[in-house]
């Protein structure tokens, strides 16, 4: 009980081991995030004008990039003020925000992912029927659901630690994922069980039905025509490349908080900077250079600003 803390504001240790590359980092952060939100916002929005793209899929992955504008969002601006400050500190209720966020679009991810499944078991294995099954309440009744479930299943967990006794005020991280429970003095039965309900139900289960729903396409496909066979590799492959990506950020996100006292603190924030890094990223350039009706409206919009800047300039 002696070591128990009343505080407000906790540390963020990663600071002393990149202070004398922090200007470079800022920049290259900065870019990255740019990057991030032109290319996700530039495949909403080429979804957004088109009508032929407003179509279920098309639809399943614009909220989809929109996840990865959001999620990028709740890490990039703290941590560009972080590169900047003289102290990286936060409170603890904001910290717990950033863990309520993080995990809430993370597992929203794989609920897209399941609905996106879905539609494509539908689309190949059941053509006749698929007007009538996916309309527009179907739409969006998955799409309240996959960010409405993971809010609930995080909030009881945020929920549950703001309550929690602290008796640590240095975050072993760049922002604050599960690193916020090696603060706690003791982790509450609750947020234990409830972790494990948020595992099954988030992660493991949206990810069994994902493996299930396109093993069966796979098979239905390889026994129908080659027509069939292309049109199940076009659409599936860029799904399963984001699932792939999905999941292993999510392995290493859970390894990490297990094996965090071994791993020196270089090695783990370069570790922890390649989520914010690379799967933000990854999602835009898979949709938008393997979906083909995406990939020829980018390359009309990219024709269309190349001809713009040609008349302003007197090509």
């Amino acid at each position: 009980m002696d070591k128990e803390l009343n505080v407000t504001f906790l540390t963020l240790d990663w600071y002393t081991e990149i202070n004398n590359y922090r200007y470079i980092l800022f920049f290259f952060m900065f870019t990255l995030y740019i990057l991030i939100i032109c290319t996700n916002s530039t495949i909403v929005y080429l979804i957004f004008i088109h009508k032929n793209l407003h179509e279920p899929m098309y639809i399943f992955i614009a909220a989809l990039l929109l996840n990865s504008v959001l999620y990028s969002t709740t890490i990039y601006p703290k941590l560009l003020i972080d590169f900047l400050s003289e102290k990286q500190v936060t409170t603890y209720s904001a910290c717990l925000f950033q863990f309520f966020m993080f995990y809430t679009l993370g597992g929203s991810e794989f609920f897209l992912l399941a609905a996106m499944a879905y539609d494509r078991y539908v689309a190949i294995c059941k053509p006749l029927q698929y007007h009538i099954i996916m309309r527009k309440t179907t739409v969006g009744i998955f799409l309240v659901v996959a960010w409405l479930v993971p809010a609930c299943h995080i909030a009881v967990q945020a929920i549950a630690s703001a309550e929690a006794k602290l008796c640590d005020t240095n975050i072993k991280g760049i922002f604050c994922n599960n690193a916020v429970y090696t603060l706690q003095c003791q982790r509450s039965r609750l947020i234990t069980v409830f972790g494990v309900i948020a595992l099954l139900d988030l992660v493991i289960l949206p990810m069994l039905f994902i493996v299930f729903t396109y093993t069966t396409i796979f098979i239905i496909s390889y026994q129908s025509c080659k027509e069939i066979r292309k049109k199940a590799a076009e659409t599936c492959l860029p799904h399963m490349l984001v699932l792939i990506s999905a999941c292993l950020f999510f392995v290493y996100d859970v390894s990490i908080a297990r094996v965090e006292p071994n791993f020196p603190k270089t090695v783990r924030i370069i570790m922890t900077v390649q989520i914010v890094l690379y799967h933000p990223l990854f999602n835009p350039f898979v949709y938008g250079l393997k979906m083909k009706e995406i990939s020829k409206h980018l390359k009309g919009l990219l024709y269309q600003a190349k001809f713009i800047t040609c008349i302003k300039i007197g090509c």
